[in-house]
């Protein structure tokens, strides 16, 4: 009997690390800095580290679900796992908004960037020509992926640095050689504004979670992927922490015409149209890396959804002999990321923020019950670390759930209604309708 073709384990810490990172895009301090600064009333810094005290907690809860299953799947995994299969399968469906529709917030942000500075080449080409080249490069493997996205994830990361260094320079050279102040000013600025603030920043953070998905192509998971989860959050937040301060240091009464384009003004105002250029070229493959990260994501996700025979197992639940890679899935997401064609921004924005938002509720409830409820682990520290730290957390989410605008809360509820549908449905058509849903062991063996 043949051996079942498997993902290929081959990812070190530094790969996840940084396909978290590429995710996550660091780049979006920038890209989103108005919104952000609108929102937070100028006060970028107290929004971020209340954002990072916030989704730190969620971040725990994930390390502590990857060490109880070290297997892709992620949150639908683990509330599978923890719950019910009928509450993990409306978890995955939820989860499946945030991954595939950030590849189409991805491919529509390269071709509306590239489209501004070629504005003779339309959009669509832009959107197809990169939709190609991410199924290519996920198609040939996760690895190619991997050292793609640590390339332009180093590039993010300089190109920060360096942000900093200028401002640091340009201290120095106005005579601030004293120091700054290591609390900037409120400005009057009201805390309920800041925790407002604090609401959307919580969205620069968004992608730690997307690692746990990659867990059975990655060298020892249960060690490795709690750790890169938290790297992930600190190296965001430390990032985030440090050009806040700088810009509040330094240019406390900044503004801009218009929000969108707040952070190339930002650039043009500190560095002049050099340094606006080079951020418009790093803002670019910014999009591109997080487009192949988010590839990789939603393609392992499906995957572990048909495993499981709650997709059709013999097209999602595939693996490429050659290749080892669910081509079938990456194909089938390139295809539905096409709708950045005629989709607006944002909507697309408002359905991966409902479907993250769900899954960070759900996989914060899924500690409490895996290792409290169910494992009855109740010692001191685990009451602390199992059951507080994830209360808190999912407070706080759903805190951000409850500001949500209506337009969110409807298409993600309808979403739900159908995948509820679905559900049902193939339990009818099943006769086994009543036994769990099979998941994954560590090996990747159902």
């Amino acid at each position: 009997m043949s051996k079942p073709v498997t993902l290929k384990r081959n990812l070190s810490i530094s790969h996840v690390v940084t396909m978290g990172l590429a995710w996550m895009s660091p780049m979006i301090f920038f890209t989103s800095f108005g919104v952000l600064s609108e929102g937070s009333g100028g006060m970028m810094l107290a929004a971020y580290v209340l954002a990072f005290i916030a989704i730190v907690f969620t971040a725990a809860s994930y390390g502590q679900m990857a060490k109880a299953f070290p297997v892709s799947g992620s949150a639908y995994t683990y509330v599978t796992k923890s719950m019910n299969p009928f509450t993990g399968f409306l978890v995955g469906w939820a989860i499946l908004l945030d991954y595939l529709f950030s590849c189409i917030v991805a491919v529509l942000m390269f071709g509306i960037n590239l489209n501004a500075q070629f504005p003779s080449v339309p959009s669509f080409v832009w959107i197809l020509a990169l939709t190609l080249v991410i199924m290519v490069v996920n198609i040939i493997g996760i690895k190619s992926s991997a050292n793609l996205n640590k390339v332009f994830v180093i590039m993010q990361v300089l190109f920060i640095a360096g942000f900093c260094g200028m401002i640091v320079y340009k201290a120095m050279e106005n005579g601030l050689t004293a120091g700054f102040n290591p609390l900037p000013a409120s400005h009057g600025v009201s805390f309920s504004t800041i925790l407002a603030g604090a609401s959307l920043v919580c969205f620069s953070f968004l992608g730690f979670d997307s690692v746990t998905t990659m867990a059975e192509e990655t060298k020892e998971p249960k060690k490795t992927i709690p750790r890169a989860i938290m790297a992930i959050v600190l190296i965001a937040g430390v990032l985030y922490f440090v050009t806040a301060y700088l810009i509040q240091q330094m240019y406390p009464s900044f503004t801009f015409s218009n929000a969108d384009s707040a952070g190339f003004e930002l650039m043009q105002t500190i560095g002049g149209s050099g340094l606006a250029s080079i951020y418009t070229f790093v803002v670019i493959f910014a999009v591109l890396s997080q487009g192949m990260s988010s590839m990789t994501t939603v393609s392992r996700l499906l995957f572990v959804m048909g495993r499981s025979s709650i997709l059709p197992a013999k097209t999602f639940g595939s693996i490429h002999p050659k290749f080892r890679t669910p081509v079938f899935n990456i194909v089938l997401v390139s295809i539905i990321s096409l709708a950045a064609l005629f989709m607006s921004l944002d909507t697309a924005i408002k359905f991966v923020s409902f479907g993250a938002l769900t899954a960070f509720l759900f996989v914060n409830i899924a500690v409490i019950f895996h290792y409290i409820i169910r494992g009855k682990q109740r010692a001191p520290k685990d009451l602390l670390v199992r059951l507080v730290c994830p209360l808190i957390g999912a407070l706080f989410i759903l805190y951000l759930v409850t500001l949500l605008d209506v337009d969110s809360l409807v298409l993600g509820f309808s979403w739900l209604i159908l995948g509820s549908l679905y559900y049902a449905a193939t339990r009818i058509k099943r006769k086994d309708s009543a036994v769990s849903v099979p998941i994954a062991d560590a090996e990747g063996v159902v």
